[in-house]
Formats: C-alpha cells, sequence, structure tokens
C-alpha cells in the first residue's frame, strides 16, 4: 500500500489492491458513510470508486455518473499538458484525444428509478499503461501515459478527482442540473452521430433534464433511454 492520499472535507479514502468498485459497494451495502473513495494504485491500471447517498430519487441520482465524468475531466484537465483533449461518452466512457480510456460505471442499492436508494456508488476504471504492445492493431483504444501524460502521478490525479468531483457535487446539490448540463454538453462525444445503445440505433439527438439519451430512428421516432439502464447488478 502507498501512502495515504490526501482528500477534501466530506471525503476520505481506502486503498485496495484491486477491484475499487466492488469494495465500494461491499462498505456501501454494510451501511458506510457517504464520502469513502476506494481507490486501486496498480501498475498499469488506476481504480476508483465514490460512495454516495442520494436523497432524490435514482433517476435524478443517476445525474452523478456525468458529474463524475465532468470532475475527472476538470482534474485532468488541471494535470496533463494543454493539448490532451477529454471527452465523455454518454454511457460513461472515457475519450482521451479522441480514443477510448476507461470509464465509469454505476452500482446502486436499488435499481427502482423511483425509489430513492440508500446508496450509489460510481466506479472510475483507467487504463495508465497500454495492456500489449501491438496497439495499432486497437487505434481506437489508449491509455493515459500513451496520450502525453505520463509526468502525471496517479495518487495526485486520484485527489484532484476527488476534489473537483465534490465541487460538482456541491454545485448541483445548491443549482440543480443546469450548470450540469452546460459543462457536459461541450464535452460530449457523438452527439448528431449514428449510435447503437441497447436495442435502439439512430442519430443521438442529446440528452432530456436527467440525462438520459434522445436518440431518433430512421423511422424519426425519438426515443428517452435514461441512465438507469447503465446500471450493473451490485456484488
Amino acid at each position: 500500500m502507498s501512502e495515504a492520499l490526501s482528500f477534501p472535507p466530506l471525503l476520505w479514502g481506502e486503498e485496495v489492491a484491486e477491484d475499487a468498485l466492488g469494495h465500494a459497494a461491499r462498505r456501501a451495502t454494510l451501511g458506510c458513510d457517504a464520502g469513502l473513495v476506494a481507490y486501486a494504485l496498480g501498475a498499469t491500471e488506476l481504480e476508483v470508486a465514490l460512495v454516495l447517498a442520494p436523497e432524490v430519487p435514482l433517476h435524478k441520482a443517476m445525474a452523478m455518473l456525468p458529474l463524475c465524468g465532468i470532475g475527472f475531466q476538470n482534474a485532468l484537465g488541471a494535470l496533463a499538458p494543454p493539448e490532451v483533449a477529454v471527452h465523455l461518452d454518454w454511457s460513461g466512457g472515457l475519450r482521451v484525444n479522441g480514443a477510448r480510456c476507461g470509464g465509469f460505471r454505476a452500482l446502486a442499492e436499488t435499481g427502482d428509478p423511483g425509489a430513492q436508494p440508500q446508496w450509489l456508488v460510481i466506479g472510475l476504471t483507467l487504463p495508465l499503461m497500454p495492456p500489449r504492445d501491438d496497439m495499432g492493431d486497437t487505434p481506437d483504444d489508449t491509455a493515459l501515459f500513451s496520450e502525453g501524460c505520463a509526468d502525471i502521478a496517479p495518487p495526485r490525479l486520484v485527489e484532484a478527482y476527488a476534489r473537483h468531483t465534490l465541487h460538482w457535487i456541491t454545485r448541483w446539490e445548491e443549482d440543480g442540473n443546469r450548470p450540469l448540463h452546460g459543462e457536459w454538453r461541450g464535452l460530449a462525444h457523438g452527439i448528431g452521430e449514428e449510435v447503437t445503445q441497447g436495442r435502439h440505433s439512430g442519430t443521438f439527438l442529446g440528452v432530456d433534464e436527467d440525462f438520459g439519451m434522445l436518440l431518433r430512428d430512421a423511422d424519426g421516432t425519438t426515443h428517452a433511454i435514461p441512465l438507469t439502464t447503465l446500471l450493473e447488478d451490485a456484488p
């Protein structure tokens, strides 16, 4: 284990060897307070998971998925060279300089969109080094250190991510989704493009009030795909 990281008030860290998301979900199930940041500082991969206790129904609490993406983009933007570009997939994926580079996952105590979950965990997995030498065969995938970020210390990135994410949570609690929408839209990947999400394919038009994907199919029908469809089963 490395030295303890420094987190802002209301957040605290627990380092784990692996599976930060599973660890955070298990701690949440056992009743830990919101604000836990579980993190695993691997040699080739970084994992971070944040435990939240929303006071709103799940369909609104899922705004924490794009919110954490914004927090990460702000954090990396403060540490990386200015030419490094970070964009966000609606489904939680990260894009660094246009290529896929890890992403976010969500677990919750309930899958009922109208229920207030006792806990919600948002996990980040970020590849630091390419998993193999022949990455030229998969040019749409990358790793952080391959994109001009080799000088960024992973512990500092975790700390910065926690600070920026807490800042956005505070803004969200005070001002709702409006500032979050404005920031996210400038970072969103794929708006206006043809995409497939679940059983629907069509043009990605943007998002609704609660960040549900608006997708217009070939027949001209617009489908609203809620963020809750991205939830995974808790361990």
